[in-house]
């Protein structure tokens, strides 16, 4: 069933602005957005009676969540897909806190939403006893301020409808991120003194796209087009078509290898020639960090972390161009931004601006011939059932089917997917907090309905059980998706973070497990998803099995349901990742939770 045929009220008859909440609506609406993923909450009571009432349910449409949390990761995923801001809503100071850490998630991986808090009333006396009390902050704003772009506490109407459009055209703005505007719950109840006047929002908004400066243009040109060994690190990109394609392009005409990254969205086809290693998640492939530290002249396309890997390699003596608008965001609160790396070349614009200046100055250049390859996948081992055995089941199941993966486990090994396409993978939760797997799924899967791909979301079983309820969101909306769970039972990489202290300090590792096993009771997944409106399977515990409840699972989502599968993998990480987690020296993954 079509998601905006659900929930849709009695008509209300109104027609014209009448309450403050009435023009925060209508500035909603006025930014084009078509949902708003919300928990409620008396605290904006106004404003939801108004996006019921006079707007009727549509542009936006509400999406009920069981927990501010998710309604902020559906918003989150929703952009991965989109690249646009959704709207969403949280209670009052409360509301805000639970949603705090996936406010920082969409921070930390760049993606616009718009979110919309309350307090109040501001004005004492119209208090009720208690309740307003404790729900009222003197500045509301400054809980999530080091990492949202821009927020707001307007003070009238007029105010509050600047303050919408300002807070929609800054989160889309790159580089992007998450806006905050705190609605006075006595400015929403109060009926107007006079009409709004009209608002035409596009005046208010201008498109922002920075151009190449033709300086920097000129000199990385020169710099990667006489480069022997040129590396690409194709970081954080758009999900156009066109822009993928460009930097295919680019890659083939400098004959660069090219690196990604398991924490970022899909930037470059995995399966290409040029592609070097498989996507790396805390740790690099080797074949990778050699390229890498081999490299004469590396092209940074707003990697996430370039001063982190180049120590993490060591000895890298490339040449460093830098294609990035992400100085633009950082502050003094939250250490996102990285350590700062060596740069030859800056180039101030998003890699999608970037990439076909490059390409018209280097001109027509033939690269060397190279053998044409398909991807390789690993060939699991022996009669245990790893990640390794699930996502070749998972591979072999989904055939030729346009997929999306919208979530990846810390166990998933980058080599068993091919990306082949801007929305083949849509990257981590950003900001490393257990619980967004889910609810970024189901705004992805929100985002990608009727688009023909499958979303499928591959997730821990802390992640899911932190999460779950999200699952309620996409049932009742009918929002179709495949949750595989890769259930470990434990939080394992803690497993591995204590592994590495005992050994630092010659304990014995054996204990690792205490405070980490999440078993004795073993918890049902697939018992939990069922009672979220999911069909649940599972638990699935013998390679023999996986294949045909995947078929099963699949051919429920194709039909429209939601669909979790618990699989209950051996505990383990790809061998490289485990050997930086554990050894004694100080390593990069060590840092990574």
């Amino acid at each position: 069933m079509p998601t905006a045929k659900l929930d849709r009220p009695v008509p209300a008859g109104v027609n014209a602005v009448q309450f403050g909440s009435d023009v925060a609506a209508d500035a909603l609406r006025a930014l084009d957005i078509p949902y708003i993923a919300l928990n409620p909450g008396a605290s904006y009571r106004g404003l939801h009676d108004s996006l019921v009432n006079y707007l009727g349910n549509e542009r936006p449409q509400m999406l009920l969540c069981l927990h501010e949390e998710s309604a902020i990761a559906i918003a989150h995923g929703y952009a991965k897909v989109t690249g646009k801001a959704m709207a969403a809503a949280v209670h009052s100071n409360v509301g805000l806190m639970h949603g705090a850490m996936a406010i920082f998630n969409a921070w930390c991986d760049r993606m616009p939403m718009v979110i919309l808090g309350a307090t109040g009333p501001v004005d004492a006396v119209k208090r009720r006893p208690w309740i307003d009390w404790i729900h009222t902050a003197r500045d509301q704003g400054a809980l999530v301020r080091g990492f949202t772009k821009w927020d707001d506490q307007p003070a009238s109407p007029a105010a509050a409808r600047e303050a919408i459009l300002r807070a929609g055209w800054i989160a889309n703005t790159a580089p992007c991120g998450p806006t905050y505007v705190n609605l006075d719950a006595g400015m929403q109840e109060e009926k107007l003194a006079e009409p709004a006047p009209p608002l035409e929002a596009q005046r208010f908004m201008p498109s922002i796209a920075g151009a190449a400066n033709a300086q920097s243009i000129e000199a990385a040109s020169d710099l990667i087009g006489n480069a022997k060994r040129p590396v690409i690190l194709a970081g954080r990109c758009s999900r156009s078509e066109k822009a993928w394609n460009d930097r295919v392009m680019l890659a083939e005409r400098l004959n660069a290898g090219v690196v990604t990254d398991l924490k970022i969205a899909a930037s470059f086809p995995t399966s290409h020639y040029l592609h070097v290693g498989a996507p790396g998640g805390t740790v690099l492939a080797p074949e990778a960090a050699e390229a890498i530290r081999s490299a004469d002249v590396i092209l940074s396309l707003d990697w996430l972390d370039p001063a982190g890997t180049f120590k993490a390699i060591g000895n890298v003596t490339a040449k460093t161009v830098q294609v990035s608008v992400d100085h633009r965001l950082h502050n003094g609160w939250s250490m996102d931004y990285q350590g700062l790396p060596p740069v030859d070349v800056f180039i101030d614009c998003e890699p999608d601006v970037a990439v076909p200046v490059l390409l018209e100055a280097l001109g027509q250049r033939k690269a060397r011939t190279a053998e044409r390859r398909g991807k390789e996948f690993p060939r699991p081992a022996g009669d245990r059932l790893t990640v390794d055995h699930m996502a070749a089941a998972l591979r072999e199941a989904v055939g030729n089917r346009p997929t999306s993966l919208t979530h990846v486990s810390l166990s998933w090994n980058g080599s068993s997917w091919a990306f082949d396409h801007p929305l083949s993978y849509l990257g981590s939760d950003g900001g490393g907090g257990v619980g967004g797997g889910p609810g970024i799924s189901v705004g992805a899967a929100l985002a990608l309905k009727g688009s023909g791909r499958l979303p499928i979301a591959v997730c821990g079983d802390g992640d899911f059980l932190m999460g779950v309820t999200a699952l309620w969101t996409a049932a009742h909306y009918h929002i179709p998706l495949l949750m595989v769970i890769a259930n470990n039972r434990s939080f394992f990489n803690d497993e591995l973070h204590q592994e590495r202290v005992a050994r630092v300090r010659n304990r014995p590792v054996e204990n690792r497990w205490i405070g980490q096993r999440i078993s004795e009771p073993d918890i049902d997944l697939a018992a939990m998803a069922r009672a979220q409106g999911a069909q649940g399977y599972g638990p699935v515990k013998a390679i023999a099995d996986l294949k045909a409840t995947f078929a099963e699972a699949i051919a429920a989502v194709e039909s429209g349901a939601v669909a979790v599968i618990d699989v209950w993998v051996e505990p383990g990480y790809t061998a490289a990742t485990t050997a930086a987690m554990t050894r004694k020296g100080d390593g990069d993954a060590g840092r990574v939770r």
